[in-house]
């Protein structure tokens, strides 16, 4: 018998082959000879089996575990000349071995599901091996799954299931259908009938890797541990904590020397004998002991800082338990039924994955010995998109200053030349970074647009769980939309304010609470791109006004002020306030204005929904049109668009300028 791990059971019907690590015992036991059916694409190339798996496992033995599961390269295998027999169906399934099957991950086997894997959608594909898809989206969502039928796997975790059913399973000779059910539902169902059969067994696995905790260098929290005479281990007295970094004359550790075989690494710490070696009575009278000299990694202060900031100045604990029961406690007054926590956690998937990682290990540590009542740290993830931005490069393929590269005319195929010092580049899109030589500093940015520009284009840019594109010549609408806003409070001659006391109109009532409302469930949803372009609407319509009343601007910098604080601290001092603006409450929408006078507009790029606007029903083809270009501005790159077919007020269709 060969045991499969299964991460879903619910597309065992999808199961197409099988492969096995290349140190699996199972491939003692392979024929002498490939079989006469055998596909040549099958065999890798060799003539007799044994010698080829003997050979292939050589090969995959001599990568490392990362190259041999990187998503990256063509996918290589080899098939073993048995077959596994699919419990559920009784499909015969050929049997290969696969580097990128790991022996220490699971059983060392898998049962391959080509229609909802990416790396066995690839295996199948290279291999010649049949792919069926077993879930198929939501009703409700964008997706088709005639998208991805021949082009890839549907990779998802929730979605309706197909074509899994059979009337007659090949281990019991029941009917088993799950065909129509969510797949969480449809996991369920087939977990208890493999329970059922005696061929399978639902069980929680976890990954765990050992954690190297020690750094050999000075910027660390140094071990509270000290060493005897004999070299054992001592917890130092919480009287001595904590311990503070000694002044070195040189923050560089040692290596081994290449010309003398008897060096020693050296860690920067062991160089300040004074601090190192140390008079503690520990319980045995005064005796010398030698401190630990290497120091922790930084994710042992990142770990659990933000329980530190509840309580920063508790010199005898690491926070107080009323304290932490408060802010963060799953009984905090308002939250009585939320799990506890940090209430948001946002941060991109790169460096959050780990952060998670490690500081959800440190909290489930300190939950189990009771130092905190929360079984979990952040109650809600979100992770950002990164801002993309053109990188340019040299005939040598290295990096050249963005910043410095010049457009010019089209070449013969209608697209744009770039040089750098007259010397013809190549332009790529990508992620921003040092190495690509196409970082937009904040520096600059403050210097030439300001803080609150440079803060609201980076939300406006678009959807904040997407990658946005970068483009510094589009940051000057959101920095006109300030000073318009800026000059219906403030004469810009006199510096005095120009706000009026008037009762607001009928038209800007509706606007207004309709704005508060919207914009409110925007900020909670973390959509501040399309709060922002409400926020427009409504700063246009009351630049359009004889006078601009006090009673519908308020609100207006009021609800900015997250995105653009210092115009609008500003603009509220002016306004009369005497405290800052983060003092005062957010507006609330009076519910008799709030209905449906307005209607959605929905902009399309080349056939897809790429803004949605909530416009007047009567708005004209010029002004909605207008609205709309703004809103997709970043997508545009710049360039006008070829066409635009404007539908008012529901819709507006761009044909964007590819040249």
């Amino acid at each position: 018998k060969v045991y499969a791990r299964v991460d879903f059971p619910d597309t065992l019907f999808g199961t197409t082959f099988a492969v096995v690590s290349v140190d699996h015992p199972i491939l003692e036991h392979v024929p002498e000879a490939w079989g006469a059916d055998v596909p040549e694409s099958w065999k890798g190339g060799y003539a007799n089996l044994k010698d080829g798996l003997a050979e292939y496992q050589a090969q995959a033995r001599a990568k490392t575990a990362k190259d041999r599961t990187e998503d990256a390269g063509a996918k290589t295998g080899l098939f073993t000349g048995l077959y596994a027999i699919n419990p559920v169906t009784g499909a015969k399934l050929p049997l290969f071995t696969a580097d990128y099957v790991l022996m220490g991950y699971g059983t060392g086997a898998i049962m391959a599901v080509p229609g909802g894997d990416q790396r066995d959608y690839d295996f199948a594909k290279a291999f010649g091996l049949p792919v069926i898809y077993t879930v198929e989206p939501l009703p409700d969502s964008e997706e088709k799954l005639e998208d991805y039928e021949g082009k890839a796997p549907f990779v998802s975790h929730d979605g309706i299931v197909i074509n899994s059913a059979v009337e007659h399973t090949h281990k019991l000779g029941d009917a088993l259908s799950i065909n129509g059910l969510r797949v969480d539902e449809a996991i369920k169902k087939v977990t208890t009938w493999l329970e059922t059969a005696c061929v399978g067994k639902g069980r929680v696995s976890y990954r765990l890797r050992d954690w190297l905790f020690s750094r050999q260098r000075y910027w660390g929290e140094p071990f509270p541990i000290v060493y005897d005479e004999d070299g054992v281990a001592h917890l130092v007295p919480d009287s001595e904590l904590p311990i503070a970094l000694p002044d070195v004359p040189d923050y560089q550790p040692k290596t081994y020397a290449p010309d003398d075989a008897n060096s020693e690494p050296e860690a920067p710490l062991s160089r300040n004998e004074d601090w190192v070696k140390v008079q503690l009575d520990l319980g045995d009278g005064v005796k010398t002991y030698y401190r630990d000299t290497n120091t922790m990694p930084n994710w042992a202060g990142s770990c659990w800082y933000y329980m530190r900031y509840l309580d920063p100045n508790d010199a005898d604990h690491m926070v107080d338990n009323d304290e932490y029961d408060y802010w963060m406690g799953t009984n905090r007054p308002g939250k009585e039924h939320v799990s506890g926590g940090v209430d948001l956690y946002v941060g991109g998937v790169e460096h959050a994955v780990l952060h998670l990682l490690y500081s959800r290990f440190w909290h489930k540590a300190l939950y189990d010995l009771g130092y905190v009542d929360s079984a979990e740290p952040f109650h809600r993830l979100f992770n950002q998109g990164m801002i993309q931005a053109y990188a340019y490069t040299d005939e040598r393929g290295q990096y050249v200053p963005a910043d410095e590269v010049e457009e010019g005319a089209n070449n013969g195929a209608g697209e744009p030349t770039f040089t750098w010092h007259g010397e013809t580049v190549n332009r790529e899109f990508g992620k921003m970074g040092k190495s690509l030589k196409n970082i937009v500093t904040p520096d600059y940015m403050y210097e030439n647009y300001g803080a609150d520009t440079f803060r609201l284009y980076e939300m406006s840019m678009g959807p904040l769980s997407e990658s946005r594109p970068w483009n510094t010549r589009n940051v000057v609408g959101g920095m006109r939309f300030l000073q318009r806003l800026w000059r219906n409070v403030v004469n810009e001659e006199t510096g005095a304010c120009v706000v009026t006391d008037e009762a607001l109109d009928e038209k800007t009532l509706k606007l207004l609470n309709n704005t508060i409302a919207e914009v409110t469930v925007e900020m909670e949803a973390m959509r501040p791109n399309t709060a922002i372009a409400k926020l427009i609407v409504l700063n246009n319509h009351l630049t359009s006004l004889p006078h601009v009343p006090r009673a519908a601007v308020e609100p207006l910098v009021l609800m900015l002020s997250p995105i653009a604080p210092h115009i609008c601290e500003e603009m509220w001092s002016k306004l009369g306030h005497t405290k800052s603006i983060a003092h005062a409450d957010w507006p609330v929408a009076d519910s008799r204005y709030v209905g449906a006078d307005t209607v959605t507009a929905v902009v399309q790029i080349k056939g897809k929904v790429r803004a949605k606007l909530e416009v007047d029903p009567n708005i004209e083809a010029n002004e909605l049109e207008k609205l709309a270009l703004d809103a997709v501005a970043d997508r545009l790159g710049g360039k006008k668009p070829r066409k635009v077919i404007v539908k008012a007020p529901k819709i507006v269709s761009i044909v964007p300028d590819e040249s």
